[in-house]
């Protein structure tokens, strides 16, 4: 199998995709998306990187983060994926013992955003991708992407970096 090369050092934010096994529609449920999204959040605690942007959708997640140097941006994916999983089959009182689940994809792709102006991009894609696939009409109306955020609700499933991010852009 190729092994995909991640440019972990350039300063860059990064825009970050990883899909659920056979993109499955398995992130549907509110327990299974909290247990990601809190996953999620302590590993930003633990290894310091910027969430900008995200959103979840039935089979997949982006993220738009800003890892700090010396990040390796693959092993903390797979910290998240592998954590998550184990903790959404862990609470499945009729799962087949012995028998090995996957949950998500093996592999995460990632983009280096080179500008502010593709970190936005990126951000704004996050927000308009359940409206791109018609599953609601405006970004304000799907509850799982920072979205909220940017517009200034306080009671949300994942706060992002937004004040941090807006002054580092803004200085530069």
């Amino acid at each position: 199998m190729t092994q995909l090369r991640h440019y972990d050092n350039l300063g860059t934010a990064r825009f970050v995709t990883f899909s659920t096994y056979r993109r499955q529609p398995t992130l549907i449920d509110c327990r299974t998306v909290t247990v990601v999204l809190n996953y999620l959040d302590a590993a930003r605690s633990k290894h310091g990187f910027r969430l900008l942007g995200y959103v979840v959708m039935p089979e997949h997640i982006h993220l738009v983060l800003h890892p700090p140097d010396g990040m390796k941006l693959g092993f903390v994916i797979r910290e998240i994926k592998s954590r998550s999983a184990r903790d959404v089959y862990s609470h499945e009182p009729n799962a087949p013992k012995g028998v090995r689940r996957v949950f998500w994809q093996f592999r995460c792709y990632d983009h280096n955003c080179r500008s502010p102006e593709s970190v936005v991009e990126k951000i704004r894609y996050c927000h308009n991708n359940p409206v791109k696939r018609g599953m609601v009409a405006s970004p304000d109306e799907w509850q799982w992407s920072s979205w909220v955020c940017y517009h200034g609700a306080k009671d949300v499933p994942l706060v992002v970096d937004v004040e941090e991010w807006y002054a580092s852009v803004l200085s530069n």
